[in-house]
């Protein structure tokens, strides 16, 4: 499900706004102070169900359109919400779980280098990313430790022959992230066609086996895959690696290690937005960014736009991207919007 279009009157006691999303990638831009973070922030709380936050907010009414044709409708009295769903004319009540559970949101605030943590303190987002990922790795790793299991069903030797080179095609991406299945000995992978015929009940098994695995690690291959490529195609003279635990790791093009707290800042938004975006969404997510052109130079600001378009596609997810600056939105205004009163 995605967003169509947002409605918002009272913002401040003064704005109304109505804006028309795209399917992939929005762009919108205003003067400061016209209630863009706001906004990106009540389309946070809305769809997480903050409605304590929701009510301190000054605002009247905010209407979210999805392509389903349901509404979102949220009213606030003097900070006294009126939560409704709509659909085919009829409004029902909702409470905050199911305004939860609509549309999962990443959201990439100003402040995005810093998050809390579980216990409500305050840590650096790139500390808490790399811990993480890290154990999401380990996670899939010890997934990868397959077992021969008896199983039900039946293949014929050719379909079996097919769907195993099919699995195999996956793994092979997956390693070029590091993640790798331990298959046990006494079954050769790939097979031949003899080693099916006659151990057909084991391929069977490991079949299963493997399918689970690539279930279970291939999304995280493919974000891992993809964010190196596309840090490195952002970073000059440096080269990010994610190694086989997991762990993020920089070095300079001539050999010299550098810790990640020795990054530029430019470099450090660089990691967080595109972690964000790529380790926090999945497919028929909203994902948010506030102000991307936070320390990075008018090079990497135009560069911005390709990667988001591609994270899109990749990942099938709507962005909705607040920024002042003309170099983010560089060539595709016509991707842009424009905050202006009603």
């Amino acid at each position: 499900m995605k967003i169509k279009s947002i409605q918002i009157y009272g913002l401040f006691n003064e704005y109304d706004y109505c804006l028309d999303l795209n399917p992939d990638l929005t762009y919108l831009h205003a003067p400061n102070g016209s209630g863009k973070s706001t906004l990106l922030r009540l389309i946070k709380m809305a769809l997480g169900g903050e409605v304590d936050r929701l009510a301190k907010t000054p605002f009247s009414r905010l209407d979210i359109f999805f392509d389903d044709g349901s509404t979102l409708i949220i009213e606030n009295e003097d900070q006294d919400l009126r939560v409704q769903m709509q659909k085919t004319e009829l409004e029902t009540p909702i409470g905050p779980e199911e305004m939860g559970s609509l549309l999962h949101c990443v959201y990439a605030g100003a402040d995005r280098t810093v998050v809390p943590t579980s216990d409500g303190h305050l840590a650096q987002a790139l500390d808490v990313f790399i811990q993480e990922l890290s154990d999401r790795y380990a996670s899939v790793a010890e997934a990868g430790k397959i077992k021969l299991l008896p199983t039900d069903g039946d293949m014929n030797d050719v379909e079996l022959e097919q769907a195993l080179m099919d699995v195999k095609a996956k793994l092979d991406y997956m390693k070029s992230s590091g993640l790798e299945p331990e298959i046990p000995a006494k079954v050769r992978f790939p097979p031949t066609r003899y080693d099916i015929a006659s151990n057909k009940a084991s391929y069977i098994s490991l079949l299963k086996s493997l399918r689970e695995y690539v279930d279970k690690g291939y999304q995280l291959a493919e974000s891992i895959i993809t964010y190196q490529d596309t840090v490195n195609s952002i970073f000059i003279n440096k080269t990010l690696t994610i190694t086989e635990y997991g762990r993020m790791t920089v070095s300079m093009n001539n050999g010299t290690a550098l810790r990640l707290c020795d990054l530029s800042s430019g470099e450090k938004q660089i990691l967080v937005m595109f972690y964000l975006l790529l380790f926090r969404t999945g497919p028929g997510d909203l994902a948010i960014v506030d102000e991307p052109e936070i320390s990075l130079h008018v090079c990497w600001q135009q560069m911005l736009g390709n990667y988001y378009l591609d994270i899109c596609r990749v990942r099938g997810i709507q962005m909705l991207v607040a920024t002042h600056s003309p170099q983010v939105i560089h060539d595709r205004w016509d991707l842009a919007v424009e905050l202006r009163s009603r």
